[in-house]
């Protein structure tokens, strides 16, 4: 689960840099509108690899979800411990 600490600060930091040569930047610049698409379409990945792919297809499809997921988190200047806070503080209601 570190990792994914790690590559929240990997992403921010390619958005930062504004490099041409990133996907993850070019991603950004391209707009919320366009990240979102992404996660949109990494879940609906996830959701045919759950019913008809292997278990590596699903690792896979689970992980470019994941990154995309934190993409779109880094454009909206959220961040995942933001989240887990939040998913911590409904599981104590």
């Amino acid at each position: 689960m570190n990792f994914l600490y790690e590559l929240e600060q990997i992403i921010r930091h390619r958005i930062d840099e504004n490099s041409t040569g990133s996907y993850t930047s070019q991603l950004v610049v391209s707009g919320t509108r366009r990240v979102a698409q992404k996660v949109g379409e990494e879940a609906v990945e996830l959701a045919l690899a759950a019913v008809a792919g292997s278990r590596s297809d699903q690792l896979e499809e689970a992980a470019d979800l994941m990154f995309h997921f934190q993409v779109l988190l880094a454009s909206l200047d959220l961040s995942l411990a933001e989240v887990a806070d939040c998913l911590q503080a409904r599981h104590k209601e």
